[in-house]
């Protein structure tokens, strides 16, 4: 049985703890493997790596840590179809998919790579006689980041590299469920000329996550997940004193109103909704069609392109599969207790994915392509996160309708409107109380350049990820007001292009 186990100080370190979590191929539902589970006393050994190493990193010059980064895009690069396997293996998602997530994560270590620019602060002259005024944005220090399973590649790169390129050492604890693809980054990140102990991965549970909230050494804690969770990872580091942006659940809506590309429309929901098994953070799980015909409409197209979608294993010889399995047998069973609860509650089972058969997936954690209708605000199905690929149509018979319905969903992490008219789109983004808003655009998933996150109980801090947000969040502004004396100047002839 394959072994996973810590990255500490530029090197795999054998975890001591003794306890072990399966690691599964959710294509056939056999174990490859088991990933060692950290103690607090590992735990702490991986903030004291980090912790030793800023005070060296700190004080890098920027286009040093920049360029290290740089050669580590290279690198994944280089290695984007090894990386993308890893995550079909453990995660599940088609091959095409994995390599769409490393393409998105590596948008942000391009961003990261400007880091020169990005923390060149601010400077006034004369803010007084012969005073003048200047901020600077310092490293934070040791940093940890909290990521889940649904994007082992994708959402530790929206946090590490901007937390390295301002300075700053980090500890990365990956979902126990595909811990493979971070380790592989981590060796990337040292093949790139990191130095050892500025990136540490630790593989772990609660234990290890509560003494990374805990640990006074820690700065700051960025996490994606659940909300319950991530209200708990807020208020635990908040207390403690550190920076915190945990991000939460999501219910994403997408309205349909009745001038909109139809056609064009429900295309994009097939990805939008099913993509990934619909674990994803940004899928679309409610359809607003405004008016009965739409929704009539909708729904007969969506039926007929449901019978075409292709359900597989995410790693084949050929074309890609449109949708692989889910993570694991127990979130399989989840989804599958949600469908049957939406039939209970009431809400029309027009397509059911429990019936859909995959030819030879073994013990793989398959379900189809699953579709509600009549879906009503109050239902389990509209209110609760399901994170399969489960898609409910909820009919709204106005404008202001299909509004009042986003508005009074307690997430508010992204949604969508697909219409021809501009004042309508003017409208939702002005009144929509949602932080990531796509027109015409079925997932509004900012570049790296800009920040991603969501409103109300989406998202637990200030900050966003990624973009200025993230800047902001791994550096701490300190400004300062001079004046010298008047003094000698000595004058020195120099000849020599100054380098850095």
């Amino acid at each position: 049985m394959n072994q996973i186990h810590h990255y500490l100080s530029g090197t795999t370190v054998t975890g001591r703890s003794e306890r072990f979590a399966p690691v599964y191929n959710p294509a056939t539902g056999e174990q490859s493997a088991r990933v060692a589970l950290a103690s607090a006393d590992e735990t702490r050994e991986a903030i004291a790596s980090a912790d030793q190493a800023f005070a060296t990193w700190s004080k890098t010059s920027a286009l040093k840590r920049a360029r290290i980064l740089f050669k580590f895009k290279a690198l994944v690069e280089q290695h984007a179809d090894e990386i993308a396997r890893l995550i079909s293996s453990e995660h599940g998602k088609v091959f095409s998919d994995a390599k769409g997530e490393l393409t998105r994560g590596l948008e942000v270590v391009e961003f990261a790579c400007g880091i020169p620019h990005l923390q060149k602060g601010e400077h006034s002259m004369n803010v007084g006689t012969g005073v003048d005024s200047f901020s600077m944005m310092q490293p934070l220090g040791v940093c940890a980041g909290i990521s889940p399973f649904n994007f082992p590649a994708m959402v530790p790169m929206w946090m590490f590299p901007i937390a390295l390129a301002c300075g700053n050492t980090f500890v990365m604890k990956p979902s126990e469920k595909d811990p493979s693809t971070p380790l592989r980054l981590a060796e990337l990140l040292s093949e790139a000329g990191l130095p050892d102990g500025v990136f540490n991965v630790i593989n772990g549970d609660k234990e290890a996550v509560d003494v990374l909230l805990t640990d006074e050494r820690v700065q700051a804690v960025s996490f994606v997940g659940s909300t319950p969770i991530a209200e708990y990872i807020y208020a635990t580091a908040s207390s403690h004193g550190k920076r915190v942006q945990a991000l939460g659940g999501a219910k994403n809506h997408m309205v349909l109103m009745p001038d909109g590309d139809l056609d064009q429309a429900v295309d994009a929901l097939m990805g939008a909704a099913y993509g990934s098994a619909g674990e994803r953070c940004m899928a679309i799980s409610v359809a607003v069609p405004v008016g009965e015909e739409t929704a009539s409409r909708l729904r007969d197209k969506l039926i007929a392109k449901l019978d075409t979608l292709r359900v597989g294993p995410g790693l084949v010889d050929g074309p890609d599969n449109d949708m692989g399995p889910l993570v694991t047998c127990q979130h399989l069973e989840k989804v599958k207790d949600y469908i049957a609860t939406g039939v209970e509650e009431g809400a029309e089972l027009v397509v059911d994915g429990r019936e859909t058969v995959i030819e030879e997936a073994g013990n793989g954690y398959f379900i189809g392509g699953t579709l509600f209708d009549h879906v009503k605000p109050g239902m389990r199905i509209h209110s609760e996160e399901i994170f399969g690929p489960v898609l409910a149509i909820a009919r709204a018979g106005s404008f202001d309708e299909a509004v009042s319905m986003i508005n009074a969903h307690e997430f508010g992490n992204g949604t969508a409107i697909f219409t021809r008219d501009g004042d309508a789109a003017r409208q939702f983004c002005e009144q929509i109380q949602v932080g990531m808003v796509g027109v015409n655009v079925p997932i509004p998933v900012p570049m790296a350049f800009h920040s991603f996150g969501g409103w109300k109980r989406s998202l637990f801090g200030p900050l966003h990820m990624h973009g200025s947000d993230g800047v902001r969040f791994y550096t701490r502004m300190k400004t300062i007001t001079q004046r010298w004396p008047s003094g000698i100047r000595e004058e020195t002839n120099h000849f020599t292009m100054p380098t850095h």
